[in-house]
């Protein structure tokens, strides 16, 4: 009989982390700031969902790779200070706190995060690769007069050169957009796999897609949570039908395997629409199968 306690008292930290220091292989935090949504606000409550939705992943191994993710070196530091209302700020104080961390796996928290951790990652490694799972292609100049707001957090990151554009993929894109915006995304070099795609194509095609997309390069993935279909994430304040099933974005990200990996963020997930925490789980188990991924490629470079 086993000694570990049961799922539902496990303790709070993403998996039940106890540890807290910030030197382990992999740091996991929060990133509660929400307040550049165009929609439904409510993701700063995100990072705590995510983490009490991820006990139901902490009662084995992982059933294809094998490994138990929670025995990994990892480390939930808690969540990252933001300045209250303001944009500019926040994203200033989340770059400086992310440059301190090897590898981070965040947990949003909006979109806008993204910008600020990958400034801080590219300033060590470089333009990154980039593979976004959204509704969403988070390209616009500004949202109703905002610049840095949570749909143009690739805008800034493609201008500033934090990506390489023609390394970058977005997989499940569906919402209504401005064909102009649509049009300068692919001029710079992004390729779109929309989510009707994938599900004509399948998980396998989308992900030899993806990895003759992003090659060798360092990779950093952003997983929106309204890239899955409504259905599967109810929780979050821009739904867009159409989506992604958990599956097909599980199943993606389990052939994966291989890539540079440099970070990860999962975003958008607002708990106070969900229903019994399946959106605040799905985004958990993305996480899992990252740092599944991670775990491995680290395991076979030794």
């Amino acid at each position: 009989m086993s000694s570990d306690p049961p799922t539902f008292a496990v303790p709070p930290g993403f998996l039940g982390l106890g540890r807290r220091e910030r030197d382990a292989a992999i740091s996991i935090a929060g990133i509660p700031l929400d307040i550049g949504t165009t929609n439904r606000s409510g993701a700063r409550f995100g990072p705590q969902a995510i983490r009490q939705a991820s006990r139901m992943l902490v009662d084995g191994a992982h059933p294809t790779a094998w490994i138990d993710v929670s025995k990994l070196m990892l480390s939930d530091i808690g969540d990252f200070r933001i300045a209250l209302g303001d944009i500019p700020a926040s994203l200033k104080a989340i770059e400086e706190q992310a440059a301190a961390m090897d590898h981070l796996v965040a947990l949003g928290g909006e979109h806008g995060i993204t910008l600020a951790l990958l400034r801080a990652l590219a300033r060590r490694k470089g333009p990154l690769a980039l593979i976004h799972f959204d509704a969403h292609v988070d390209t616009w100049p500004d949202n109703f007069g905002q610049s840095y707001a949570h749909g143009s957090v690739f805008y800034h990151a493609i201008e500033e050169q934090l990506v390489d554009p023609r390394r970058m993929i977005q997989i499940g894109i569906r919402s209504p957009v401005q064909r102009e915006v649509f049009d300068w995304t692919v001029a710079q070099g992004v390729t779109i796999i929309s989510s009707e795609e994938v599900h004509e194509r399948g998980p396998y095609a989308v992900a030899e897609r993806i990895r003759s997309v992003v090659g060798d390069a360092p990779s950093y993935l952003s997983f929106d949570i309204d890239a899955l279909d409504p259905a599967f994430a109810p929780g979050t304040g821009t739904p867009e039908i159409g989506g992604l099933a958990s599956w097909q974005a599980q199943s993606i990200l389990r052939r994966l395997n291989g890539l540079h990996f440099a970070g990860m963020d999962v975003v958008e997930v607002a708990p106070a629409y969900d229903v019994a925490e399946i959106t605040s789980l799905a985004a958990a188990t993305m996480v899992y199968e990252y740092l599944a991924l991670v775990a491995v490629i680290r395991s076979e470079a030794r």
